[in-house]
């Protein structure tokens, strides 16, 4: 089992925490990463866009001119794609772009980024996520404290309306609750920080 260091949010350590190698030591899949990265993005679109084909615009059912004699080139319709206000040529209609993958498949996923996470000294674990006020200026703090100078990802295990709304303005700072992880979540940011209640939430939710 791998041990990591625990942190307070001044970046000084406390202690040390045992990980479960059925959630934090799963073996790197990078394929399976991949299509759960592809089924999350593909669920996320509307698939609502929708222009019209020559059939459907409104007008252009009589020839514009007559077929000879008139020195320019023959038409149809005014409403065909080449002309202004035309009909688009293989027209953009709704369609659901939605994906499917099983339970087991985007478990063992969201595990194997977890696991590289760790294995690629990108995971950091602290203590608690508190700040006594809604304040930006402690959530640079811990940011600074743990030196987290590329995109983060912090995981709450417990809603807390200040912690967000102290770090919604940072840039390259992003929080979310435990419940709501993901793989894509995961493999999108650069650093992800874990509290100690978030490390026994999932290895309650996915330790064999």
């Amino acid at each position: 089992m791998a041990n990591v260091k625990v942190y307070n949010m001044q970046g000084a350590e406390v202690g040390s925490l045992e990980l479960n190698d059925a959630v934090f030591g799963v073996e790197y899949n990078e394929p399976l990463i991949h299509q759960a990265v592809v089924t999350y993005l593909a669920n996320g679109r509307q698939g609502t866009k929708s222009t019209l084909t020559r059939t459907e615009v409104r007008g252009g059912g009589i020839k514009p001119w007559r077929q000879k004699g008139t020195g320019r080139a023959r038409q149809g319709s005014i409403r065909a794609p080449q002309w202004t206000k035309g009909g688009v040529v293989f027209a953009p209609k709704p369609r659901d772009f939605s994906k499917k993958m099983n339970k087991t498949a985007r478990r063992g996923a969201m595990l194997s980024a977890l696991s590289k996470k760790l294995a690629d000294g990108e995971l950091f674990v602290v203590d608690e996520l508190k700040v006594s006020a809604p304040k930006t200026k402690e959530m640079v703090a811990f940011q600074k404290a743990l030196n987290l100078n590329k995109r983060t990802l912090v995981f709450m295990d417990e809603a807390d309306r200040d912690v967000v709304l102290a770090a919604r303005n940072i840039p390259g700072l992003a929080t979310m609750s435990i419940d709501e992880i993901n793989t894509y979540a995961l493999v999108a940011n650069a650093i992800i920080v874990l509290t100690k209640g978030c490390v026994e939430k999932l290895e309650e939710a996915y330790a064999l």
